[in-house]
């Protein structure tokens, strides 16, 4: 299966039996509670909400949001409250976690706190699905947001991450792109040493369930035309299921590209952890997050 819309998307999670529990890390923040609740309305989750319960309190009351007494703690500080998101997952009174208004670095320190944290022994990774109005369907792009000069093995790690992620939401073989600038490699350029050295563990089964193509340029990796033109011959040209970006620099700017510029839909999480760490940032709108609480629900209820 391929997603073509974020619609698809949609539509596959309402038709899921029972909503998915995502725990609110500092919950007293209005947009992301207005995306909670019409996540709630359609039964894709319920919340667990944690933080200032008086600020919660009030904004649930004025969005017409309905939480359950007992799924609302009392956490004011924002160090308090992303440390009880990770304790109450571990407990079992969560799938997976939503960010709040609290910094990135707050909510990922209990996360990869390697005695009480969420790790399972591989990289965590930003995971981005992009629905771009002139591309046939929906795409992946990584790593934009965690990983930032990421070394080949940990390349390696967040394809691993992507596939699998993949998957939960019923992929089958999903096309890799290592892009680069060049369809070469060129030992001047490290990138198109590594994406080709990707390509190679892909062929001798080093990573699996996937095809991995590169170097390959992004124009080629989402044109046939283009690819054709070109003379490149691949089942990722033209086709790309994910782009593999070479740092945080090319997928910070792709990915703001394709929202800002070209007017894409994004949503987003971290992955590599034990469950979706749902992660907006400061700038993103109600639909984003709205979208990344649907996808990580498609993830927790495919594994």
């Amino acid at each position: 299966m391929v997603l073509k819309s974020f619609d698809v998307l949609v539509e596959k999670v309402k038709s899921f039996p029972e909503p998915k529990r995502v725990v609110v890390a500092a919950a007293g923040d209005a947009h992301t509670l207005e995306a909670i609740k019409e996540a709630v309305d359609e039964g894709i989750v319920t919340p667990v909400l944690v933080g200032d319960k008086a600020k919660i309190v009030e904004i649930a009351a004025e969005i017409g949001l309905t939480v359950a007494e007992d799924d609302i703690y009392d956490a004011p500080d924002a160090v308090e409250a992303a440390q009880k998101a990770v304790a109450l997952i571990h407990e079992g009174k969560g799938d997976f976690i939503m960010k709040g208004k609290l910094e990135t670095a707050q909510i990922l320190k209990p996360v990869v706190n390697k005695e009480t944290g969420l790790g399972t022994g591989r990289v965590m990774s930003h995971f981005v699905l992009d629905e771009i109005p002139n591309y046939h369907k929906l795409i992946v792009t990584t790593d934009g947001g965690m990983m930032t000069y990421p070394t080949l093995e940990q390349k390696k790690d967040i394809i691993v991450n992507t596939v699998e992620t993949l998957k939960a939401i019923g992929y089958e073989n999903p096309k890799v792109a290592c892009v680069a600038a060049v369809e070469k490699v060129n030992p001047k350029m490290p990138e198109t040493v590594e994406a080709d050295a990707l390509k190679q563990m892909n062929l001798n089964g080093e990573i699996k369930d996937c095809i991995v193509e590169g170097p390959i340029s992004l124009d080629i990796a989402l044109s046939k035309e283009i690819a054709d033109l070109k003379g490149f011959d691949s089942p990722v040209a033209g086709d790309a299921d994910v782009i593999l970006v070479p740092n945080i620099q090319v997928g910070n700017i792709l990915g703001k590209s394709i929202t800002v510029i070209a007017g894409g839909n994004m949503a987003g999480f971290i992955v590599g952890a034990q469950v979706p760490i749902v992660l907006t940032s400061r700038g993103s709108s109600a639909k984003e997050k709205y979208l990344s609480l649907v996808l990580a629900a498609a993830v927790t209820a495919g594994k």
